[in-house]
């Protein structure tokens, strides 16, 4: 573990991990267990659901009251799991595709989606598969996957080729960072055992500038950054200045 090295995520000329897709597979079962072992994904939905239902309608000019605001709209979860993402995107009328390397994943998120009365496009696909077939999404999600691919920049540049002109990506991570190791790490896995030992390394943490600079190479422009902590008082997440663990960025291409 080295305080000051770069992310060691590059030049694969892939961007999958077969080890992550593993250790998620392998999980897959316990998705839709708020008590299990992604009760931190459900911890977090709140603050980041609440985030992109703002962003998006204020892009799109969309009533945030309106049961069906994201109507009309295509999305890209992708990296998608279990679909904790995607189903509330397609319950507020967007058009999703759920995109997850993990078989297993897909087939948990498929049968969660038809219990839930849901239409959702699951794939077992990578994002390099779905942009060589020329998909193209008004919103493309991309939250807490960047830090299990293999190669953060190819995996950018492929996702953010799939946003429409006038289109939005959302990215959310855990940077790179001492306070990070400290917290997300040391406290959220060997302490309070809030994830599974092992579910983040260090070195394939993401510094914000190592999202900025693909995204901006590939003709996105960054709009807003938060970050995002936790209030052991609360119990809950919410938004924060503080971008030193978990934070979340928005990328738009210009019309």
């Amino acid at each position: 573990m080295s305080s000051t090295g770069s992310s060691t995520t590059q030049g694969t000329g892939s961007t999958i991990d077969e080890t992550e897709v593993a250790r998620f597979s392998a999980m897959a079962d316990e998705w839709w267990d708020p008590t299990g072992k992604f009760k931190p994904l459900h911890k977090f939905q709140p603050v980041r659901l609440s985030y992109i239902k703002e962003k998006v309608c204020a892009h799109f000019g969309r009533d945030w009251r309106a049961s069906d605001a994201f109507s009309g709209l295509r999305f890209l979860d992708i990296g998608c799991g279990g679909g904790l993402l995607s189903e509330p995107m397609a319950r507020l009328g967007a058009d999703v595709v759920g995109a997850d390397p993990s078989e297993t994943n897909i087939r948990i998120a498929g049968l969660h989606a038809q219990q839930s009365g849901l239409t959702i496009d699951y794939r077992a696909s990578t994002a390099e598969d779905l942009a060589a077939a020329g998909e193209t999404f008004d919103v493309v999600l991309n939250m807490e996957v960047v830090e299990h691919v293999a190669d953060v920049p190819l995996f950018l540049e492929k996702t953010a080729s799939m946003v429409k002109p006038g289109g939005l990506m959302f990215v959310a991570t855990i940077n790179r960072t001492m306070k990070a190791y400290a917290l997300a790490i040391v406290g959220a896995e060997r302490v309070l055992r809030w994830l599974p030992k092992g579910t983040h390394s260090y070195d394939k943490l993401v510094r914000p500038q190592e999202i900025e600079g693909p995204l901006g190479a590939a003709g996105m422009s960054i709009v807003d950054r938060t970050g995002v902590t936790y209030n052991p008082l609360l119990d809950r997440w919410g938004p924060s200045r503080d971008m030193d663990v978990n934070y979340m960025l928005l990328a738009e291409r210009a019309k």
